[in-house]
C-alpha cells in the first residue's frame, strides 16, 4: 500500500485521539510553542450535534431506532448511545474485534471529535498512595513507579481548568479536589449519610464530578437539564471539543486531522525513533502519512495498544514483552436497592434532573492488606429520589389517589471493584479479521479473578448492611451475574509504567523504553485500577507527561 506524505510538514508532535488524555496532550504542548497535528479517527462535531434538550418524541423512532442495535450491536448496550447520538459511536461491523467464546468483552468506542469525553459519567476522584502503592501494601503486582505527590500537582492544575464539583472529606484514601461548590443531595441521601457514618463510621459523600455548580473559566453553570450523554450547549460538564482542543486551536499551532484513522506508526530504521504516523482517511480510503518529532498516543487503551502491535513484528516498543498484557476493567452492576418508608414520596417533589449521585469511598482493606480472603476494594455509586407511580390503575380522581397511595421513596447502591492486573488478561492482532479500512484488529482476553468475584459478592452485601443502617425496608440485591469485562468503560493497562524496561512498556513519564521520542499517556500505560473512575488521573498522567516532553524536547533530548 503507497502512503502518500503530507507535505514537506515535519510537526514537532503528533497526538494521535482527541478526547480528555489527547485534548491535554494537544493543549499543553502547543501552548508551549510546540507544532502539534492532532488525529482523530471520527468527524468534526459542533454544539449544532448535541441534542440534550431533543425529548424522544421529537425523533422518528421515539428512542427507539432499530437502526442502531443493526449496526452497532456492542455499543448499543451501554445506556448512552442513543438514537439521537448514536453516530458518536463506532460501526461495530466496520469496526470488529474478536474474543474466545467463552470470554465476551465489551469495547465501547466512540469515534468523534472529542471522544468518549462528549458522553463519559463526569465522575472525577483522585487516586492515593493506597492504589499507586498497592503492591507494598497487600503484596500483589507491581507499584507504580510514580506516587501520588508526583501527581498531586498536576490533578490541581487539571482540576482547576476543568472544574470539579464536590466536598472536602478528609479521607487519606480519597484524596479531597480543588472543589467548586457540592450539588446538593436529596433527603433520602442525607438520611444514608447520617445512619451510616452513625452506625457504620463510613462516608457518604455527594458525587465528585466534572460538572460545574458555577460560572468557571468562560463557561456556564449546570442547568441540571440531565442527559449529559447527548452534549451540553451551555458547555456545563467538561469535554476536550470545547476545553482544551478549544484552547489549543486558540494558539494557530494545531493541527486538525479528523477522519484520520491511524493504522500504525512510522519508525526510522536508522535510530529506531518514531518518524511519523500512518493513517487512512476514514471516507475516501486513502493511505496518508504524517511525520513528527514526537508521537504522543492517546487514542484510548486498547486502540493505542492496537497501533503499536501493528507498527512492528511482535509489537514495537516491546522489548519487555509485556505490551498487551495486564488488562483490567471495573467489575460493577452489583449492589442493593430499598424503600425509605419514613419519606414521602408527594406528587409536588419532583427534584431537579441532577447530574450526579452520592459517593462512597473504598473502605475495605484500607488499614489492613486482607479482608475475608480478598484484596484491594470497592466504592459505590448512588441514588435516593421519589419514585412515582405513573402507571397506577385508573383515571381522574381515582388515578391521582392511586398515584399518591402507590409512589415511594426509592434508594440504591451500586458497587465498582478493583480488578486486579492479570498476565493471562490480554490483547493480541488478530491474524485472520481486519477493519473496514485493511487495519488488523484485536482479539481481546479477559475475565474475572476469584479475588474480583469475591470483592463484587462481599459489596453487594455491605450494600445491604447500609441500606439496612439508613432504615430502608424491602431490600433487594441485584446483580446476581456480573458486568462483562469492558462494559464499565474503564479499561486500563496493556502498556503498563514501570521504571525496570524489563517489566513495562513505558516509563514514569510515559516515554517508551524502546523508543525514547514515542509517549503513551492515556490509560494504556496504568499498572494497577484501584477502584475509582479514572479519567481524573489520565488527565492529571498527561498533564505531567506533558511537561517532560517540553522540557526535553527544548532540550534537543527526544
Amino acid at each position: 500500500m503507497q502512503i502518500i506524505a503530507r507535505g514537506n510538514d515535519v510537526f514537532d508532535a503528533i497526538v494521535v485521539g482527541s478526547g480528555c488524555t489527547g485534548g491535554w496532550a494537544a493543549k499543553k504542548l502547543t501552548e508551549a510553542g510546540m507544532k502539534v497535528a492532532l488525529l482523530e479517527a471520527g468527524s468534526k462535531v459542533t454544539p449544532r450535534d448535541f441534542t440534550e434538550h431533543v425529548e424522544p418524541y421529537q425523533l422518528k423512532y421515539r428512542g427507539h431506532s432499530p437502526r442502531i442495535a443493526e449496526r452497532r450491536p456492542i455499543q448499543s448496550k451501554v445506556y448512552a448511545c442513543r438514537e439521537s447520538n448514536y453516530h458518536w459511536f463506532v460501526d461495530d461491523i466496520e469496526n470488529p474485534y474478536t474474543t474466545p467464546d467463552d470470554k465476551p468483552f465489551y469495547w465501547i468506542r466512540m469515534r468523534v471529535l472529542g471522544g468518549r469525553s462528549l458522553s463519559w459519567g463526569r465522575q472525577s476522584y483522585r487516586m492515593s498512595d493506597l492504589d499507586f502503592k498497592a503492591a507494598s501494601h497487600d503484596g500483589y503486582g507491581e507499584d507504580w513507579p510514580i506516587c501520588y505527590a508526583d501527581l498531586r500537582p498536576y490533578y490541581e492544575e487539571v482540576e482547576r481548568y476543568v472544574g470539579i464539583s464536590g466536598q472536602a472529606e478528609g479521607l487519606p484514601q480519597l484524596p479531597d479536589s480543588v472543589f467548586l461548590p457540592p450539588m446538593e443531595m436529596t433527603c433520602g441521601e442525607r438520611v444514608l449519610r447520617d445512619a451510616v457514618k452513625k452506625k457504620m463510621g463510613r462516608t457518604v459523600t455527594i458525587g465528585r464530578v466534572a460538572v460545574l455548580t458555577r460560572p468557571h473559566n468562560g463557561r456556564a453553570a449546570c442547568h441540571y437539564c440531565g442527559p449529559c450523554e447527548q452534549g451540553c450547549i451551555t458547555y456545563s460538564y467538561f469535554a476536550s471539543l470545547f476545553t482544551t482542543i478549544k484552547d489549543a486551536l486558540a494558539t494557530g499551532r494545531l493541527t486538525l486531522l479528523t477522519d484520520a484513522v491511524v493504522s500504525h506508526l512510522v519508525v526510522d530504521k536508522a535510530t529506531g525513533k518514531a518518524a511519523g504516523v500512518a493513517y487512512i482517511e476514514r471516507k475516501t480510503r486513502a493511505a496518508r502519512e504524517v511525520r513528527a518529532k514526537v508521537v504522543v498516543l492517546c487514542a484510548s487503551t486498547l486502540e493505542s495498544t492496537r497501533i503499536l502491535l501493528n507498527s512492528a513484528p511482535g509489537g514495537l516498543a516491546n522489548s519487555s514483552g509485556t505490551l498487551g498484557h495486564y488488562l483490567m476493567d471495573h467489575i460493577y452492576r452489583g449492589g442493593a436497592t430499598g424503600e425509605l418508608a419514613m419519606l414521602k414520596a408527594h406528587p409536588w417533589y419532583g427534584p431537579p434532573r441532577r447530574p450526579n449521585g452520592i459517593y462512597i469511598p473504598r473502605f475495605r482493606n484500607v488499614d489492613r492488606a486482607m479482608t475475608n480472603g480478598f484484596i484491594r476494594g470497592y466504592g459505590y455509586q448512588g441514588w435516593s429520589r421519589p419514585e412515582f407511580a405513573f402507571d397506577a390503575p385508573g383515571f381522574g380522581a381515582g388515578f391521582k389517589r392511586a398515584v399518591r397511595e402507590k409512589s415511594r421513596w426509592v434508594i440504591g447502591l451500586g458497587l465498582w471493584a478493583e480488578c486486579l492486573a492479570r498476565w493471562e488478561n490480554y490483547v493480541e492482532i488478530d491474524p485472520d479479521r481486519m477493519d473496514a479500512w485493511g487495519i488488523p484488529v484485536l482479539r481481546i482476553h479477559m475475565n474475572w479473578s476469584d479475588n474480583e468475584l469475591r470483592l463484587y459478592e462481599d459489596g453487594r452485601q455491605q450494600a445491604a448492611e447500609m441500606l439496612e443502617a439508613a432504615g430502608a425496608k424491602n431490600i433487594q440485591l441485584y446483580g446476581d451475574e456480573p458486568s462483562v469485562p469492558g462494559f464499565c468503560i474503564h479499561e486500563v493497562g496493556t502498556a503498563r509504567m514501570s521504571a525496570d524496561p524489563k517489566k513495562g512498556v513505558v516509563n514514569g513519564f510515559c516515554q517508551a523504553h524502546d523508543v525514547k521520542n514515542l509517549f503513551i499517556t492515556d490509560g494504556a500505560c496504568w499498572v494497577s485500577i484501584a477502584c475509582q473512575n479514572p479519567t481524573l488521573t489520565m488527565m492529571a498522567i498527561t498533564a505531567r507527561a506533558s511537561d517532560y516532553i517540553i522540557d526535553r524536547y527544548r532540550k534537543r533530548e527526544l
